[in-house]
C-alpha cells in the first residue's frame, strides 16, 4: 500500500472545538455509509469501588429515553433508516458509535447528541437494563473463562486499582446502585472536556466537522470533573495464583501474565512483535506451537498485550483439560523462559514483521476501521502521520529490541496466574 493513500495528515481533518471536543474526520466516497466513532471521557476508572458496574450502567441508559424522545421513538428513528446507534462504557472511555447512509447523518448525528447531551434515565428502563446485565453476569460468573480472567485482574493490580475490578460489576453492587447515583455520575464526569469524534465516509470533511460543531459546539458543563488518575503501580516480583472452583465444568482455563506496556510507551510497538512471536502470530504462534500442537495440553492458547491508557495486562490464556494444568502451565513458563532468554531467530522476526505490516490494508478496508484508527492516534497521541510510519517503526524493530522488552516485562518467578476449572480437580 503507497504510504500517501494512507490515513495522514494530508486527507485527516482535525479541529478542536471552543468547547475542548476534538474533531476529526476523512472522506471515503467509494460508499454511500458514514461511520461514527468517539469517546467521552468518562469511564469505570472513575467509579468507586462499592459502586463498580456505574459507569457501564450509566452508558447502556443513554439512549433509553431523553427530554426530547422516548426509547422507542429513538429506535424507530435509527432502525426506520437502518442505521445503528450504541453507547458503551470503558475503562477510561464512554465510546459510542454510529453508522448510517450520508442521507440520514444529520438525524443520527443529532440522534447519537441526543442520548450524549440530555439523557433522562427512565425508571422504567433503568429497570430493565439493571435485569439485563445481572443476567450477563449471572452467565459471566458460571463461565471459566471469563472467571479466569477477571481473578487475574484481581491478583495483578492492587485492590484499590481500577483495572482490579469489572468494568461490568459485579451482581451485588448493580443491585445497589440508585438510579439517582447513575444520573448524579452522568452529571459529574459527561462533558465537552477531551470528548473525541471521528467521522469517515462519504461526506466532505469540512462539512463534517461543521455538522460536528452545530452539533456539540454549545456542550458545556461545569461540574464535569477530571479524569481520575491512575495509582502508581509496582511490577509482579512474586507468583500470585489462585483457583476459582466452578461446579459443573469439564474444562478448566488459565491466565498467567504480568502488567505491560501503556499504549504511548515507546516499548509497545516492540512488545508487540515480542508477543506476536510468543502467542500471536498465525496459529498463536510458539505457545500454540508447542503447548497445543506438539504437547497436546491445550484446547486454545494465545498471548495477548492489551496496552492501552494505563499498564494493561500482558497475559497467556489457555483452555485445558483439568488433569494437564500443571503441566500446561509450565509449559508456558518454559515459552516466556525461552523468550526473555534467547533472541527472536532471524526467520521468526521477519514473518512476524511482514504479518504486522501486511495486515494493516485489511483493518482499513472499512470505514469502521478507519474510524477506530483514527481515533486511537489521536487518544495515544500517535501523531496523524503514524500509519505513514508504521511501516518503519516495525521494520526498524530488532530481535534485541523485543527481547530487552520481554524481559523487561516478563519473568518466571513473579507473575499472576487465575485457574477456573471443576471444583473436584483443584490443583
Amino acid at each position: 500500500m503507497n504510504v500517501h493513500s494512507l490515513p495522514g495528515p494530508e486527507n485527516i481533518a482535525r479541529r478542536q472545538l471552543p468547547n475542548g471536543i476534538v474533531a476529526l474526520a476523512r472522506e471515503n466516497h467509494t460508499s454511500p455509509a458514514i461511520v461514527i466513532e468517539g469517546y467521552v471521557a468518562a469511564g469505570s476508572a472513575d467509579e468507586q469501588a462499592d459502586q463498580s458496574g456505574l459507569s457501564a450502567f450509566t452508558a447502556s441508559l443513554l439512549l433509553r429515553g431523553t427530554t426530547k424522545y422516548t426509547f422507542e421513538q429513538i429506535n424507530e428513528l435509527v432502525e426506520g433508516v437502518g442505521a445503528r446507534v450504541s453507547v458503551s462504557g470503558g475503562l477510561h472511555k464512554t465510546h459510542f458509535s454510529a453508522k448510517c447512509l450520508a442521507e440520514d447523518f444529520p438525524l443520527i448525528l443529532n440522534v447519537l447528541a441526543e442520548g450524549l447531551l440530555h439523557p433522562v434515565f427512565p425508571p422504567d428502563q433503568t429497570e430493565k437494563v439493571r435485569g439485563e446485565i445481572l443476567t450477563r453476569l449471572r452467565e459471566r460468573d458460571n463461565d471459566t473463562r471469563q472467571v479466569a480472567r477477571l481473578t487475574f485482574r484481581s491478583l495483578a493490580y492492587p485492590p484499590a486499582h481500577p483495572y482490579s475490578r469489572s468494568m461490568s460489576g459485579y451482581r451485588e453492587t448493580i443491585e445497589g446502585l440508585t438510579r439517582n447515583q447513575l444520573a448524579n455520575f452522568y452529571q459529574t464526569h459527561y462533558g465537552p472536556r477531551e470528548m473525541l469524534i471521528t467521522v469517515v465516509g462519504a461526506i466532505d470533511h469540512d462539512a463534517a466537522i461543521e455538522a460536528v460543531e452545530r452539533t456539540f459546539g454549545t456542550w458545556k458543563n461545569e461540574k464535569q470533573a477530571t479524569p481520575a488518575s491512575l495509582p502508581a503501580l509496582d511490577p509482579i516480583l512474586d507468583v500470585r495464583r489462585q483457583f476459582k472452583p466452578l461446579a459443573g465444568k469439564t474444562q478448566t482455563d488459565i491466565v498467567l501474565g504480568y502488567l505491560g506496556p501503556p499504549r504511548r510507551d515507546p516499548d509497545y510497538l516492540a512488545g508487540s512483535v515480542a508477543n506476536m512471536v510468543l502467542g500471536g502470530f498465525g496459529l498463536m504462534g510458539r505457545l500454540g506451537d508447542t503447548i497445543r500442537d506438539e504437547q497436546g495440553l491445550a484446547y486454545y492458547v494465545y498471548s495477548r498485550l492489551e496496552g492501552g491508557l494505563g499498564p494493561g495486562p500482558w497475559a497467556t490464556v489457555a483452555g485445558v483439560n483439568p488433569r494437564s494444568v500443571e503441566q500446561s502451565v509450565q509449559g508456558i513458563l518454559a515459552e516466556i523462559e525461552r523468550l526473555v532468554e534467547t533472541p527472536v531467530s532471524p526467520e521468526e522476526l521477519s514473518d512476524v514483521k511482514a504479518y504486522m505490516t501486511g495486515s494493516l490494508p485489511l483493518r482499513l478496508e472499512t470505514n469502521e476501521g478507519v474510524a477506530m484508527t483514527i481515533l486511537d492516534m489521536e487518544l495515544y497521541q500517535l501523531g496523524l502521520d503514524y500509519l505513514q510510519r508504521y511501516s518503519d517503526l516495525i521494520q526498524a524493530i530488532t530481535a534485541e529490541d523485543a527481547q530487552r522488552v520481554a524481559s523487561q516485562y516478563l519473568r518466571t518467578d513473579g507473575y499472576a496466574l487465575a485457574i477456573a476449572g471443576p471444583p473436584n480437580d483443584e490443583p
